[in-house]
């Protein structure tokens, strides 16, 4: 039966972040707040980065990607809508409370909030400990994978 000094050099430490304690020095896109909650930085994260973000009513994101991170979406409240380019179409995924979204690597989307008084409130997790956020000028923009 091991005592606690054994279990001590293989024990981490559980980290607690307050919801108030978000904070929003992370990498921005126009249009939306992100807030950083599980990062390298605020925990030490080695593969995880976790936030939410803030989409103000009637208002959108600008176009952007997470380069290598694969990004998961919660939507905590309001209706966000997540557009993505297929080919030359441009295509709507609506949201509302309770659904999940899946960003892969180096997709150009936007998020939008139509409507004109309720704020979108989601909850994001990224493959890695950073905020990884490239801002492009359109969903069409050539994307640089750093593979050429």
């Amino acid at each position: 039966m091991a005592g606690n000094d054994g279990n001590a050099v293989w024990h981490g430490r559980l980290e607690h972040v307050k919801g108030g304690g978000l904070v929003s020095d992370t990498a921005q896109t126009s249009g939306m707040r992100r807030f950083e909650a599980i990062s390298g930085k605020t925990v030490g994260s080695e593969k995880l980065w976790m936030g939410r973000t803030h989409v103000s009513p009637a208002t959108n994101s600008g176009d952007h990607h997470h380069g290598e991170a694969e990004t998961a979406i919660y939507v905590v409240s309001g209706h966000p809508v997540f557009v993505f380019a297929d080919g030359d179409e441009q295509v709507r995924v609506e949201t509302e409370p309770g659904d999940y979204i899946f960003v892969p690597p180096y997709l150009p989307h936007r998020e939008e909030n139509p409507s004109p008084d309720e704020e979108a409130v989601v909850v994001i997790a990224r493959s890695t400990q950073e905020g990884i956020v490239v801002n492009l000028p359109s969903l069409w923009a050539e994307v640089d994978r750093g593979d050429t």
